[in-house]
């Protein structure tokens, strides 16, 4: 598939189903590019279905089985969108950190591909506005999914999600003081944490 340069073809590429219940569509709206009239379309479409379909399957289809509805905030972003983005200063990273992240076209400098979307679980986030704690998702996330990185936010408990080839399995929280909450060779990364997440859904599978 190449990059869209035609109704009918943006449609063909809207119509690409990335899992059970996502398509590609889903994942083009941009605020940014929407008020200053810049396309957010891929220059690799074929790269960019092949990781986010991996983020759906893998990352986002659970989270819907189990939470139920799933909004996105932010998912893929051009070259071009993110770059305005990042240079009018409305919270997105340069290009260069956002590669195989929320440019899904894109390999990073470790060579490697994946894809991120911001995403609040309507669920959850009625259950932080009570607790103001994301730990337990963050726990529940991280001994059942194959996630990459995942970054936590303020307003409504929104997360980053990200997939990679070759996962950072790092989470980290921007509520309050910043902070990771676990990475690779701290002493909570390893074994399982059900206790911090009690009362919150079990796994679930749908196909």
């Amino acid at each position: 598939m190449k990059k869209p340069r035609t109704v009918a073809a943006l449609e063909d590429l809207g119509r690409v189903r990335l899992s059970r219940t996502f398509f590609f569509r889903n994942f083009l709206y941009s605020e940014v590019g929407n008020l200053y009239g810049v396309p957010n379309l891929p220059d690799d479409p074929e790269l960019a279905i092949a990781v986010g379909r991996r983020l759906c399957t893998e990352l986002l289809q659970p989270l819907f089985d189990s939470f139920g509805a799933l909004e996105i905030r932010s998912g893929y972003r051009s070259r071009r969108v993110n770059a305005l983005c990042h240079r009018r200063k409305h919270n997105c990273a340069s290009n260069e950190r956002n590669y195989a992240r929320h440019i899904w076209d894109a390999h990073d400098q470790d060579g490697c591909a994946g894809a991120l979307a911001c995403v609040v679980l309507p669920w959850f986030a009625d259950r932080y506005a009570k607790t103001r704690d994301v730990t337990p998702l963050a726990w529940w996330i991280h001994d059942h999914l194959p996630y990459s990185e995942v970054q936590f936010f303020p307003r409504l408990a929104a997360f980053n999600i990200g997939w990679r080839d070759i996962p950072k399995r790092r989470i980290e929280s921007f509520i309050g003081k910043h902070r990771v909450l676990t990475r690779p060779g701290l002493a909570n990364h390893e074994g399982r944490h059900g206790a911090y997440y009690r009362g919150l859904p079990r796994l679930e599978r749908c196909g």
